[in-house]
Parts: structure tokens; C-alpha cells; sequence
């Protein structure tokens, strides 16, 4: 492996270059799992093809063009019944590197189809923030990660080191952006988001603002947000995420080892029905100016609020997700988009999925969180509606 430079401040945090990428490739191509994984990704080549492909990258860009696009190809074809997705005019647009800060379904394929967006329409790829979760227990997932220009997050240490580390990911972040290295597409809150309602950690918008050394104003400016909303027709692990949330009510729920792995494996392989990316447009220097003139923490929450804002705006709906808004309010005010044989088939794979959570956990409430998964969305396209009357 190649030697990172100590004397890096950003040596733990940033991603493979492409000499390392080539190193870890050719390492991963001898590894006992390629093959079964190439048969799985690309069933019609011959049984070595992934493992050939490795050995002939010399960058990420090679990674991306000769594996990555065309794994997420197949996954969109053999596990979705179409992938759409619009606004890519809004980063067209804009004048250099930007921070696209996206809604967060799914550990991998969010940041994933987010990337082949960009690739299919010839645009520069972003790095992407992720959790060190992630690669704790997997030295063979942290260099498949790093060479898809990962940059690490660190997480569950202690508030000092936090502090410290989120100091250096905001000078990178920032420093990528304003230098022209790369953008960076970031979730718009730690972890998936479980109920399906998409809000902005300020905590988040605060940490962006660290290593600025500039006015509020300036700060948030050169880092040209662009907010994004990914849905999915048929949320990736719904019944995992609701049972997470049930034993969440009355204890602290504790991740059991390889759990994100599990999850990144469910949401890849399990039907998700028809997905839709949108790319928002990007904050205004009227909008950041209004945050401007609020005091302190008001300013973080008048840039959360319009974050939140593109974000519901750009969530596409599916009939899932009405049908579960009447189910749970016990209307039919939206029975226009659905059929009751949609109902019917909904409740039969919501009662299978259900059927695979241990039975001690109470069935009434495992389903009214899982609905609520689904519904919530229309719930917040509501809420909003009603603040801008």
C-alpha cells in the first residue's frame, strides 16, 4: 500500500489516489469472494470478469467507468422497475464545485445512483461523506469505499474528538469546493432516516460553517448547496428501519456487529420498485442572506429550514405512499392513486416483511411504524403546503 503523508492534516479522512485505488484493486482481485460477487453483479460475463477488471484499474476514474457504472446498472435493472431522475440543469449551472446535501434512504445506494446520474450525463463525480461505521469491521469494504472517493466521517468518540475531527472534515469539505478539487455529496443527517421524514441536522450546517473564514454570508455562498431527494417506491430495509424504531421507545438500541453490512447487502438485493432522484436547485445568495440577518443559532435554522424545504418539494411520491397516508388516517383522500388491488398487495408484502422481526416485539405497533415509513412524506408534501399559504 501505498505510504499517506503524515504530515497530511487530511490523511485520515480523504480518499484513495489513484495509486492506492490500483493497489487496492489488485489486492480485492485475488480475494476468495470476487468471483462469487462477479457471477452475482454480472451474471452473463465468465466467472473471472470482475477480477480481470480489477487488475486493470490505474484510477478511480477506471474503477468507476470499467465497475462501479455498471454494477449499480444492474442493480437498477434486475432489483427496481426503472430509475428516473431531473434537475441535473441546476448543476449544470452552477459556476464551480458545489456541496450536494441529499435526503438519506439508504446506506450505499443513494450516494451510488447519485454517482451514476452525474456519470451518464458526462459531469465530474463527488466525493462522498461517509460514516467510519462503515469500515471498522471490513478492511475489504473500507478500500472498495476509498477507492469510490469516500471521505471519512468520524463517529462515536468522545465530544473533544469530535469537535476536532469535524474541524478538519469542514477545512476539507470547504477546501475541495473552493480550490475546484471535487464536490462532495453528503447526507442531510447521520444515519438513514427511519420514519421517513427528511429534516436537516444543524448541527450539520454548523460544522460547514467551522473552517470559514469569511461573514456567514460569504461562508455559505462559495459552498454552492445543492440539496437532493432520493425516494424509493418500496423503502430499502422498511422492516429493519421499524424495528429499529419500536426497540428505539424504550432502550437505547445497539447496532450488533456487521449490522451495516447486513443492511447495505438487504438494500441492494431487495425490489424497490420504482426510485427517482431529484437534483434541487441550488441556494440562493437571497436565502443566505435572509439567514444572515437572524441571530445565532436562527441563522443555522433559516438555512435548515430551506434545505428542508427543496428537499420535501423534490421527493417524488408513489401510490405506496398514499395508500399507507389513507390507511393510517383512515381515509380515502387519496384513493385516486391507487387501486384496492394495490392495497391488497401492499398489506400482504408489508405482513410478509413483518413476519421476518422476532415475534416478541408488538405486532400493532411494528405496523403503524412501518406504515407511518410510507406515509410520512405526504404527510410533510402537507405540512409544507400549509406553511406557505
Amino acid at each position: 500500500m501505498a505510504e499517506t503523508d503524515p504530515n497530511n492534516e487530511f490523511a485520515g479522512i480523504a480518499p484513495y489516489t489513484d495509486a492506492e485505488a490500483a493497489e487496492a484493486m489488485n489486492r480485492l482481485a485475488k480475494h476468495r469472494y470476487t468471483r462469487l460477487i462477479s457471477k452475482y453483479l454480472f451474471p452473463k460475463e465468465r466467472r473471472d470478469y470482475l477480477s480481470i477488471q480489477l487488475k486493470e484499474i490505474h484510477t478511480v476514474d477506471d474503477f468507476q467507468q470499467s465497475v462501479v457504472s455498471k454494477a449499480v446498472a444492474w442493480v437498477i435493472e434486475t432489483t427496481s422497475d426503472g430509475f428516473t431522475y431531473d434537475g441535473v440543469e441546476n448543476i449544470k449551472a452552477l459556476p464551480g464545485r458545489y456541496l450536494a446535501m441529499s435526503n438519506h434512504r439508504d446506506i450505499v445506494l443513494d450516494p451510488a445512483l447519485t454517482q451514476y446520474v452525474l456519470f451518464q450525463n458526462g459531469l465530474p463525480q463527488t466525493e462522498i461523506a461517509v460514516g467510519d461505521n462503515l469500515i471498522k469491521d471490513s478492511k475489504t469494504v473500507e478500500a472498495l469505499l476509498r477507492c469510490n472517493r469516500m471521505v471519512t466521517v468520524v463517529r462515536g468518540v468522545s465530544a473533544r474528538e469530535l469537535y476536532l475531527s469535524s474541524q478538519v472534515l469542514s477545512k476539507y469539505i470547504r477546501q475541495g469546493i473552493t480550490s475546484g478539487r471535487a464536490s462532495m455529496w453528503i447526507a442531510q443527517r447521520q444515519g438513514r432516516t427511519k420514519n421517513g421524514i427528511d429534516i436537516t441536522e444543524q448541527g450539520l450546517l454548523k460544522m460547514f460553517d467551522m473552517s470559514g473564514t469569511k461573514g456567514f454570508k460569504e461562508n455559505f455562498e462559495e459552498l454552492n448547496i445543492v440539496p437532493m431527494s432520493i425516494s424509493y417506491e418500496y423503502e430499502p430495509c422498511d422492516v429493519r428501519k421499524a424495528r429499529e424504531v419500536l426497540i428505539s421507545r424504550t432502550q437505547k438500541y445497539v447496532k450488533k456487529r456487521n449490522e451495516d453490512m447486513h443492511s447495505i447487502i438487504m438494500g441492494i438485493r431487495q425490489q424497490k420498485g420504482h426510485i427517482h432522484l431529484h437534483i434541487g436547485k441550488p441556494l440562493t445568495s437571497e436565502e443566505i442572506a435572509a439567514a444572515s440577518l437572524c441571530d445565532k443559532n436562527d441563522r443555522y435554522q433559516w438555512i435548515r429550514h430551506a434545505v428542508d424545504r427543496r428537499v420535501i418539494e423534490g421527493y417524488k411520491l408513489w401510490k405506496t405512499n398514499y395508500l399507507c397516508y389513507d390507511l393510517v388516517y383512515g381515509t380515502d383522500k387519496y384513493a385516486a392513486y391507487y387501486t384496492p388491488e394495490d392495497v391488497t398487495a401492499f398489506k400482504k408484502y408489508m405482513e410478509h416483511r413483518l413476519n421476518k422481526v422476532e415475534r416478541s416485539l408488538d405486532r400493532n405497533e411494528l405496523r403503524d411504524i412501518f406504515l407511518k415509513i410510507y406515509s410520512n412524506p405526504v404527510l410533510s408534501k402537507e405540512q409544507l403546503a400549509a406553511e406557505e399559504e
